[in-house]
């Protein structure tokens, strides 16, 4: 890479355009830059969680998908470009397995939080869902692949599954949701 990023104030985008990976410029706030942020914000809350005590095995399969995140900023940076692939999906799905496998199935609806680390990672899945729907929305204006999509749905689904595994490896279990608790004080 060279001195690639050795310039960080570069001016160049302070008309309001940025330029993406194929050279064009594109106004900051358009569908793909907002793609782009939403991916960054995602990865950012990834290494909020990697700040904590996490076990090895988590910490491994997060350093993981921010890596893949980098990735997937990247194919969104270069319009037609490819980086995620069926086989980073079926990986996120054996890591969903592999810590599902490990908890009580779910019998109730569960609130995001508990430990700190299990809060983060929840704060992290809602993150995700956000980052789903502004790829969506960029996939209506323009061609993104269809296994970006899928690898940020299975994520989520996956951010899910950590928060419930950090609960337990932090000793205590899910915070399961009281419906209808302020009736029975009626």
């Amino acid at each position: 890479m060279g001195n690639r990023l050795s310039k960080i104030v570069t001016r160049t985008g302070d008309a309001g355009t940025t330029g993406l990976g194929d050279g064009s410029r594109v106004a900051k706030d358009c569908s793909r830059i907002e793609a782009i942020g939403e991916v960054d914000e995602l990865n950012s809350s990834l290494g909020v969680v990697l700040a904590e005590s996490i076990p090895d095995d988590v910490r491994d399969a997060l350093t993981e998908i921010q890596h893949d995140l980098f990735d997937l900023g990247g194919e969104l940076c270069i319009p037609g470009a490819t980086a995620i692939l069926e086989a980073h999906i079926q990986r996120i799905e054996e890591r969903v397995n592999h810590f599902n496998d490990q908890l009580t199935p779910l019998k109730e609806f569960i609130l995001p939080g508990g430990t700190r680390a299990a809060a983060l990672a929840h704060m992290s899945r809602a993150i995700c869902r956000r980052v789903e729907r502004q790829v969506i929305r960029l996939a209506n204006e323009e061609a993104v692949s269809e296994h970006v999509r899928k690898y940020l749905n299975r994520l989520s689904d996956l951010l899910f599954v950590l928060g419930r595994t950090l609960n337990t490896a932090g000793g205590g279990g899910d915070v399961l949701w009281k419906p209808r608790r302020n009736e029975a004080k009626s």
